[in-house]
Parts: structure tokens; C-alpha cells; sequence
């Protein structure tokens, strides 16, 4: 009798393992499935970026080597990068924006080149070096025609202590003051130029030269 129960319950057990995998199996199938699909996805999107990279890469130094060559049409250059920035993946898309910005500040089309610094200034996506970068070349390029003013207040954070382009930076608040009449602010930060140590040599030179220029 004991044999009879227990036969009982062992097909009792197996009805209900057939009734949850039934039940439950095509979950099962469905989970497995999803995650065999997301690592699928992770795979080719990894393998889509580094193509992507891959040939901004490739676009870049191509235009690059076009621009040094005897005769380069750099105006065309320009527009080359504009367009690269515009499909090339994040870091590419930055250096490219600079490259179009300098070009175009070169061939003396000025206006388009503090559009796209000014842009790159404000993008949030942009490395804030990059990004600290632009500001200080859009300063250096309106020193003529900007605002000086709004030109003060654009440089003077990156002449704090610990900002990358702090050096360079000062030199242009002390263009930027020069523009305003403020010779003492000028003076000031031309004489801390010159006295920084982690500024180039040539930086320090010529900042020595500025001040001397500006008189007592």
C-alpha cells in the first residue's frame, strides 16, 4: 500500500511540473530570449560605434592632410569639417567644430567662427575643457568687434587658479582690458602671467613685453 501512495504522489508531482512549465515556460523562453537579444544589441551597438569612430577618424585626418597641402582650398576645408562635426560621434564632433571654426576665423570669414565657438561654448554634451576652450578662442576673435564688457565677463573664469587655459586666458583679460582702458586690470594680470611658472616660456616673454609696453 505504502508503494501505491507514493507512486500516487510521484504523478501527482509530475502533473503539476508539466501544468507550471506549460504555465510558465513560455516566460521562461521569452526571458532568455530577451536577454540573449540585449546582449545581441550591446554587441552591434559597440561594434556601430567603434565603426562610426572608425570613420570620422578616418574623415578627419583626411581633411586635415588636404589642408597643408600647396593651394589648399581651406574655405573648402571648412565646410568639410562642418559636416563632419555634424554626423561624427562626440569627441570627433568637437575637434572637427574646432577645426571648421579656425579655418573660417582664417579665410576671414569671422562671423562663422564665433557662431560655432559660441555654440560649442554653450553645449552641455561639449567636455567643459572643450567647451572652456571655445570661450577663450571666441574671446580672442571679438577682441575687435565684441562688446568688451561681455568679453571681461566671458575670459575671467578661466583665469581663476586651476582652470586649464588659465595662462593664455590671462593674456587675452589683459587684451580684453586694454580694450576697456582699464591699464591697471591690463597690467595686473599681464604681470601675473609673467610670473607664472606653469605658463610657457613664450607666454611669459611676451606678457613681459605687454606690460613693459604699458608704462608704470
Amino acid at each position: 500500500m505504502p508503494d501505491i501512495f507514493d507512486e500516487i504522489e510521484e504523478d501527482l508531482r509530475a502533473d503539476r511540473a508539466r501544468r507550471m512549465a506549460r504555465r510558465w515556460g513560455g516566460l521562461g523562453l521569452g526571458v532568455v530570449l530577451l536577454v540573449l537579444a540585449a546582449a545581441g544589441g550591446f554587441q552591434g551597438w559597440r561594434w556601430m560605434q567603434a565603426r562610426d569612430a572608425a570613420a570620422a577618424a578616418n574623415g578627419y585626418l583626411a581633411l586635415h592632410r588636404s589642408t597643408e597641402q600647396q593651394g589648399a582650398d581651406l574655405a573648402a576645408a571648412a565646410e568639410g569639417f562642418a559636416r563632419l562635426a555634424a554626423e561624427a560621434p562626440d569627441g570627433y564632433r568637437t575637434l572637427a567644430r574646432l577645426r571648421a571654426a579656425a579655418l573660417k576665423a582664417e579665410t576671414g570669414d569671422t562671423a562663422a567662427a564665433l557662431a560655432i565657438y559660441d555654440q560649442l561654448a554653450g553645449d552641455a554634451a561639449a567636455e567643459p575643457l572643450y567647451r572652456d576652450l571655445a570661450n577663450l578662442l571666441y574671446v580672442a576673435h571679438a577682441l575687435e568687434t565684441g562688446d568688451a564688457a561681455q568679453l571681461a565677463a566671458r575670459i575671467a573664469p578661466l583665469t581663476q587658479p586651476g582652470n586649464a587655459w588659465q595662462a593664455p586666458a590671462r593674456e587675452v583679460a589683459a587684451l580684453v582690458a586694454i580694450k576697456r582702458g582699464d591699464t591697471a586690470e591690463a597690467r595686473q594680470q599681464l604681470q601675473a602671467l609673467a610670473a607664472d611658472t606653469a605658463a610657457t616660456p613664450g607666454l611669459r616673454e611676451r606678457a613681459q613685453r605687454l606690460a613693459a609696453g604699458l608704462g608704470s
